[in-house]
């Protein structure tokens, strides 16, 4: 099959988006689909960037990027918006191309070209609802009344949503969440699945990643580590687990927190460790690349993941795929993936709670050693390769109906 997928964001851009697109492009093309990816360009300082190489061209030879120029857009330091002019250009690659079917990931410009050119050609086209606007949007307009604020973004959102031929959930709670549309269209519940090769280290490995990260932050050296890895942002609720680190601490002295990532409130939260105290026991990495960051879950102790915006709480799976358990807000895609204490524990939004069950995790060896065995064990249901199955046959349905 032949599938043109787009997305305003992509790699070297983090985050979850970025994320779902390149694993699911990647296993796809594995499994012998040809994948014609349409992505934004981006300029090598650009904030929300990692460490990853950049892609072009021919990637494993059943993959392939089509970048567009883009400019910046006013409310997000890190984001790009494409040229509308490239629109031209864009359906000549797409009719070389010849795709069976369109898959769109995002709401911009991009995701203007694809549903454009599925109408233009009579094609089949898919959306993933990735991110839940309405939990979101007020970060990035906060001086607009919040309730226009919703009321555009749902405004928006069936527009984008009836442009598609079918709908696919994340999550369950984007599910329930697109039912409140009421927009006729076929709806799918489908998470992203995780290449779990991606976390498979050796010891070695490991230990000569460590003794690279402590050269950096000499601060780790002999330290266990607590571990919080995604976009450093007020929405991911990162000032709680900032707030605890002195009492967890003050019972055990040799923790350091690490947070692994980049965003606006990276050096909000910088200055808050300071203001707090715990300063010199807050390692604040910025962004990694792909393998640097599963890299950082094997030399960590805990994963914390204290954020209750979680579209999927892929993060986690992360984790246990690296045999570590979680601790985490039981909170929209955390609910979902954790499904109660599967792997770690699953908690309420308090803090004598939280801090309690990371207290557990570090002080009864046998339960650590048990949540880590479960931790690999739940996660293998969503590894990439079954799921992946699962959207090969969406596409096929779809085609075959539209066809």
């Amino acid at each position: 099959m032949r599938i043109a997928v787009f997305s305003d964001a992509y790699w070297p851009r983090v985050n979850g988006v970025t994320v779902s697109v390149d694993t699911y492009a990647r296993a796809l093309a594995r499994a012998g689909h040809h994948i014609l990816l349409v992505c934004n360009e981006y300029p090598k300082e650009n904030p929300g960037a990692s460490c990853e190489k950049k892609d072009d061209g021919n990637i494993t030879g059943s993959l392939v990027l089509l970048r567009i120029p883009s400019e910046k857009v006013f409310f997000s330091h890190e984001d790009r918006a494409a040229h509308f002019r490239e629109r031209g250009r864009v359906e000549k690659k797409l009719d070389e191309f010849k795709p069976d079917i369109l898959h769109v990931n995002t709401e911009f410009v991009i995701a203007s070209f694809g549903f454009r050119y599925g109408k233009k050609r009579r094609l089949p086209v898919i959306f993933t609802f990735h991110t839940m606007w309405e939990g979101y949007i007020a970060n990035y307009f906060p001086y607009i009344p919040p309730s226009l604020l919703l009321v555009f973004c749902r405004w928006y959102m069936k527009r984008i949503f009836m442009k598609a031929d079918l709908v696919i959930a994340p999550s369950k709670q984007a599910l329930q969440l697109l039912e409140t549309y009421h927009t006729g269209k076929p709806l799918r519940h489908l998470p992203t699945g995780i290449d779990k090769k991606l976390f498979e280290h050796s010891e070695q490995e490991l230990a000569c990643f460590r003794k690279s990260m402590e050269a950096k932050f000499p601060v780790l050296a002999e330290k266990r580590i607590l571990l919080f890895a995604g976009r450093v942002a007020q929405e991911k609720n990162i000032s709680l687990i900032i707030g605890l680190l002195a009492e967890w601490r003050a019972r055990h002295p040799d923790l350091v927190l690490m947070i692994s990532g980049g965003g606006p409130s990276l050096e909000y939260h910088r200055r808050e460790a300071k203001r707090l105290g715990v300063g010199d026991a807050c390692v604040f990495t910025g962004y990694l690349s792909r393998e640097d960051l599963s890299r950082c879950y094997g030399i960590s102790k805990l994963f914390l993941l204290p954020s209750m915006t979680e579209t999927q709480g892929l993060v986690t799976i992360e984790s246990m795929l690296s045999r570590r358990p979680v601790v985490a807000i039981g909170a929209m895609g955390t609910l979902e993936v954790m499904g109660g204490d599967n792997g770690g524990f699953m908690v309420k939004n308090d803090r004598a709670e939280f801090r309690d069950r990371v207290f557990d995790l570090l002080e009864d060896e046998a339960l650590y050693r048990r949540k880590c065995v479960e931790a690999y064990n739940h996660a293998q249901n969503w590894t990439v390769e079954a799921l992946t199955k699962k959207l090969a046959a969406i596409y096929r349905s779809l085609v075959l109906q539209t066809g």
